[in-house]
Formats: structure tokens, sequence, C-alpha cells
């Protein structure tokens, strides 16, 4: 009798899981450092990679934490910042009272919808702050006036590229759709 004999049956299928698993924790660490090399927090990386990767519809803040080895508070902290974001959202289960999460079908999209509230809320300071400035302080004011039109001039962008991004998808999956009929 060999020792592969003495295993389970489904000892192949425990391993299959457990490697999809690693690769899906392997993912997220991935993206993590992606987003710190971004300026980003690591976890707020590691836990969109994890809820990206899954095929589960959502997971819990318990689930999320135990597959990336994390603490708690850590996993609160990121999914708040991730939904403030709009890249995850919270499902809930009645009768449950554990928080579920979701990532975003499209996180990319979202990301350039919501750069755009980062440029409105910077264009509101630096106006604030061209109201501040003497009229004397032309240096200050072409910086000021530079960065306020800079800002206005890539939202109007955003708004193209995400316009392009939403037809690129529908194009996509109309492609796909008209390939598997036939």
């Amino acid at each position: 009798m060999n020792a592969r004999d003495d295993q389970r049956p489904d000892a192949d299928a425990d391993d299959a899981v457990d490697a999809r698993e690693q690769a899906r924790r392997q993912f997220a660490e991935d993206l993590s450092f992606i987003w710190e090399m971004a300026g980003t927090s690591r976890m707020d990386g590691r836990v969109l990679g994890y809820l990206m990767i899954t095929d589960k519809p959502y997971l819990s803040s318990a689930q999320i934490a135990k597959a990336l080895h994390a603490s708690a508070g850590s996993v609160s902290m990121a999914t708040r910042r991730l939904m403030d974001t709009r890249f995850i959202r919270r499902h809930s289960v009645p009768g449950d009272r554990a928080h579920y999460f979701m990532a975003e079908d499209d996180p990319w999209g979202s990301f350039l919808a919501n750069e755009q509230r980062y440029f409105d809320r910077e264009i509101e300071v630096i106006d604030k702050a061209l109201t501040q400035l003497a009229p004397e302080e032309s240096a200050a004011q072409t910086r000021l006036t530079n960065g306020r039109d800079y800002l206005n001039w890539v939202m109007d962008h955003h708004h193209k590229m995400l316009a392009e991004w939403n037809e690129h998808k529908r194009a996509r999956d109309a492609a796909a759709a008209e390939e598997a009929d036939g």
C-alpha cells in the first residue's frame, strides 16, 4: 500500500481549494503593494483585492479579517474608507447583525467618479484661498489659479473617460453576448 492510499478521497479537492485560497491572498497582497506605492493604505488594497477575487457574493468583516490574517479594527477602518470611496458596499443579511461587504462590479469606474469628489473639494479650498489673497500676491494667485484650472481641466477629461469607459463596457458585453449566441 502506498502513502497515497492512506489519504482521504477528497484530499486532492481540499488541496485545490487551499491553492485557490492562497492565490486569492497573494492577489490581495500584490494589489496592496500597488496601493501603498500610490500613497493609499495597504490594508485598503488587501481588503479590496480579496473582495474582488472572491466569487462569494459578500463576506463579513470577520471572514475578511480571518482570510487576511488581519485585525478586526484594521479591516473595519479599511472597509469604511473603501465604502467612502465607493470601491465596496455594505450588504445586510436579514436577522444578522454582522457587517458584510462586497466589491463593486466596476471599482475602476468608481475610482474616476470618486476622484471627481476629491477634485471638487480641492477646487473649493483653492477658490477660498484665492479670495484671501491681496492683489499684490500675484505669484500665489498664479499658482492657485493654475491648480484650480488644472483640476477643472482634469475633471472635464474624467467625464469623457468615464463615458468612454461605459461605452467600452457596453460594446464588450454586446460582443460577448453575440459570441455566446452564435
